[in-house]
């Protein structure tokens, strides 16, 4: 008598091709993410993600669109640029945490400017960002750079730091 195989739940090792492909989507939007392409939003991010960084925190993709809008806005040349991913090993998409290690340039004072942060991303079980939340040292990264703030916060410092 031949045996019919019973479905299994997906292993460690499917989930992990469905994790990489999705990080590489993710990876790819990021680094290529401009004006024409917010469209796109929706291919990485859950309707009802929730975006967080050192400025604002919003809900919902069309919040989250009009953040990227906004840093285009104010940053027409500016790019990320991904140095490195690292992650959890989740049973299913929807335990996947993940660290995007990147670099933002821009424009400051009219120089050119670089900004090192990175993003903790949350997945759903579809494999799109439910949260995101990016961790960047504003002080050092932007206030420093600028010219009037450059001195004050180079004051602050003095003042803070022992010795």
């Amino acid at each position: 008598m031949d045996q019919v195989p019973s479905p299994s739940k997906p292993s460690k090792v499917d989930t992990s091709a469905l994790l990489s492909a999705r990080l590489a989507r993710i990876k790819v939007f990021f680094e290529t993410l401009s004006p024409a392409l917010l469209d796109q939003i929706g291919d990485v991010y859950a309707h009802e993600a929730c975006f967080k960084d050192p400025f604002q925190a919003v809900e919902g993709v069309d919040a989250i669109r009009g953040v990227f809008e906004h840093m285009f806005t104010i940053q027409p040349a500016s790019r990320f640029t991904v140095l490195g991913i690292t992650h959890n090993s989740p049973e299913t998409l929807a335990d996947a945490q993940c660290c995007l290690r990147w670099t933002y340039s821009l424009e400051l004072a009219g120089k050119a400017a670089c900004i090192e942060g990175c993003s903790w991303i949350r997945l759903d079980e579809h494999g799109y960002i439910r949260d995101h939340r990016d961790y960047w040292d504003a002080a050092e990264e932007l206030y420093e750079k600028l010219p009037v703030l450059s001195w004050l916060m180079g004051w602050l410092r003095r003042k803070i730091a022992p010795g």
